[in-house]
């Protein structure tokens, strides 16, 4: 079975990137996946909120969690892989060479990008940096505030910008911060809300990239 490795990435702190790391995973684990999810992030929210879910699911299986620093993702990526479906990697909020690494195993490097003029700025580094790795990227509007100006101006920045914009827009909901909290994904938070339905759309968009 072909493993593959999705590598999550901004320089901007604060665009959201643990959370569709997190609910990411969840959704694919959901679509009989096995999943492994690998934080390169010394903050370590990601492996935080894995501890929290491993306690409140009482170790449900089909999840795996490591960490590395930058240098180490690629030994710990290819470990990953040999067990798991989907290999999902958190990094730090910085577009220098000690995200290279995290870049070069991916099959494809996805870039939230909060619905604001100075993370669409912080788009143009990261997305450099992918180019130079030559890994195909996928932008995603994250923290949308729906019907508003800014949100459709950012947008149309994004189409201009050297990757592709996804069709799923995740909006500025709370439920996102609760789920993960509480060591769940919006999917399984609150199957039916609109949170769940975005995230569900991120990830069949994704799987129709990778072919999966």
């Amino acid at each position: 079975m072909a493993a593959y490795t999705i590598t999550i990435a901004q320089q901007k702190g604060g665009s959201g990137k643990t959370t569709v790391a997190a609910n990411l995973a969840v959704y694919l684990l959901s679509q009989g996946h096995t999943v492994a999810v690998l934080d390169t992030d010394p903050q370590g929210s990601l492996g935080r909120w894995f501890m929290t879910r491993n306690d409140a699911t009482e170790g449900q299986p089909g999840m795996e969690f490591s960490t590395a620093s930058a240098w180490g993702v690629g030994y710990e990526a290819g470990k990953l892989r040999k067990s798991a479906t989907f290999v999902i990697i958190d990094t730090p909020p910085k577009a220098d060479g000690d995200l290279r690494p995290a870049l070069r195993e991916a099959d494809l490097v996805v870039v939230p990008v909060a619905a604001s003029q100075l993370d669409l700025w912080a788009t143009e580094a990261v997305l450099e940096l992918v180019d130079r790795t030559r890994k195909p990227a996928l932008t995603v509007l994250n923290r949308a505030r729906a019907h508003t100006r800014l949100g459709a101006e950012v947008t149309r920045q994004m189409r201009e910008l050297q990757a592709p914009v996804a069709e799923a827009v995740l909006g500025n909901r709370v439920v996102f911060a609760e789920a993960l909290g509480e060591g769940f994904g919006v999917t399984e938070w609150e199957r039916s809300g609109a949170a769940a339905k975005e995230i569900a759309a991120l990830g069949d968009e994704i799987c129709k990239i990778l072919g999966c």
